[in-house]
C-alpha cells in the first residue's frame, strides 16, 4: 500500500509540474538547430510559402540595450489576408491574435524550442470553435513547424 501512496504522489507531482511549465495553446517543440538557425529556417520556409513577414523581434538583443541579459529568445510575426481573414470573420475578436507568431527560445539548459500558439485554442479563446478557418491555420503552423525542425544537425 505505501508503494501505491509513493507512485500515485509521483505521478501527481510529474503531471502537476508539467502542466504548470506549459501555457494555455502554446504549442512547444523542441529544436535540435541553434536558436538563430531555427528562426531563419522557419522564416525562409514562411517566406518560400508566400506568407508575409511582418517583424522578427529579437528580444535578447533588446534587453542588451538596456544593461540586461536575455537567452535567446525571437518572435517572428507573420501570416497572409488569404488564411487570417476567414478567422476573423469567424471572430472579430481574434484579430488581437493575428498575425501568427513564432516563438524561438534557448531554455535555462541550452534546449532550444519553437513555440506558437495553437489557433484550435485561440478559436476556443474567442468563441469560435467550430471555426474551419482555425483548424487549417492549425495545421498550416504544424507543418511550417515540422519542416523547419527537421533534418536535425
Amino acid at each position: 500500500m505505501k508503494h501505491i501512496s509513493i507512485l500515485f504522489i509521483l505521478c501527481f507531482t510529474l503531471i502537476s509540474s508539467s502542466a504548470a511549465l506549459s501555457a494555455d495553446g502554446l504549442v512547444a517543440l523542441e529544436s535540435s538547430y541553434s536558436a538563430v538557425e531555427t528562426m531563419t529556417r522557419f522564416e525562409t520556409i514562411a517566406k518560400n510559402k508566400g506568407l508575409n513577414v511582418f517583424a522578427r523581434i529579437n528580444h535578447a538583443a533588446g534587453a542588451e540595450k538596456v544593461g540586461k541579459t536575455l537567452r535567446p529568445t525571437e518572435v517572428l510575426i507573420f501570416g497572409n489576408p488569404q488564411g487570417g481573414t476567414p478567422f476573423i470573420e469567424c471572430a472579430q475578436t481574434v484579430g488581437i491574435d493575428l498575425p501568427l507568431k513564432v516563438l524561438v527560445w534557448e531554455d535555462v539548459t541550452g534546449q532550444v524550442w519553437l513555440g506558437y500558439n495553437d489557433p484550435l485554442y485561440l478559436a476556443k479563446r474567442h468563441g469560435a470553435a467550430q471555426c474551419s478557418a482555425a483548424g487549417k491555420l492549425s495545421k498550416a503552423l504544424a507543418g511550417l513547424s515540422a519542416k523547419a525542425l527537421m533534418g536535425a544537425k
